[in-house]
């Protein structure tokens, strides 16, 4: 009897041990909390005149003490990231159906040389342009490329198509910087474009700005760095 009752209680411990190890990693690999962008009136499009809403993010090259990095899952992974470049203030987006988005970049960190020129261009925004700096391009060298924010389906997907990609420009290695290390004059780039029905996406930066194989490992394939979700609500 005694040896059955240790039996049944050894169960019921490891039982909860296991509910308490997955609530535990459930709640740490989390999404970040949302942005959403936010109602701005209309907007005349090719469509014509749309709802239009509006969204900031900003790149930063690492954090400081006025910018904290994102959340990790461990303190090994937070050594992992340590000093890696991320967006702020959330990787999770959301935006509204039907309507024409303008995303508004602060672009705080350097660049170089893109691997690929293709996302050295602007893809998917209202007329194939963005603005940087107040200028209307179509895109930028290969060689002046900070980041990019890259909308996509996800593999076999039954969404409706969607695909956005918007080069950020770099940050020259001369430029003034404050006491924390960032220009005192980033790079701004704003870009438009339409959603269509309600679907889920990802995005990710196709700038090689991490590590392990070529640069694309580390913060460019984690969520709440240089990748995320985006959500047509």
């Amino acid at each position: 009897m005694k040896r059955t009752l240790i039996a049944i209680l050894t169960v019921f411990v490891g039982v909860g041990i296991v509910v308490g190890v997955g609530t535990f990693n459930s709640w740490n690999q989390r999404e970040p909390a949302p942005i959403t962008a936010k109602p701005a009136g209309t907007i005349q499009t090719p469509q014509g005149e749309m709802p239009h809403a509006t969204l900031d993010l900003d790149v930063y090259p690492n954090s400081s003490s006025t910018v904290p990095p994102p959340r990790t899952e461990s303190n090994f992974q937070a050594n992992q990231l340590s000093g890696q470049p991320f967006y702020h203030p959330s990787t999770s987006i959301r935006v509204p159906a039907n309507t024409a988005i303008t995303i508004t970049f602060t672009q705080y960190d350097g660049g170089g040389r893109i691997y690929n020129p293709y996302f050295a261009e602007v893809h998917g925004s209202i007329d194939g342009t963005m603005k940087v700096n107040g200028e209307t391009v179509s895109g930028l060298k290969p060689t002046e490329v900070g980041h990019t924010f890259t909308v996509h389906d996800y593999p076999e997907s039954s969404e409706e198509p969607f695909f956005l990609s918007v080069p950020l420009k770099m940050n020259k290695a001369n430029a003034k910087t404050d006491k924390q290390g960032y220009p005192v004059d980033p790079q701004k780039i704003e870009v438009t474009f339409i959603t269509g029905d309600p679907g889920k996406y990802v995005w990710n930066c196709e700038f090689p700005c991490g590590d392990s194989y070529q640069e694309f490992g580390g913060p460019m394939q984690t969520r709440g760095w240089m990748a995320g979700t985006f959500e047509v609500v």
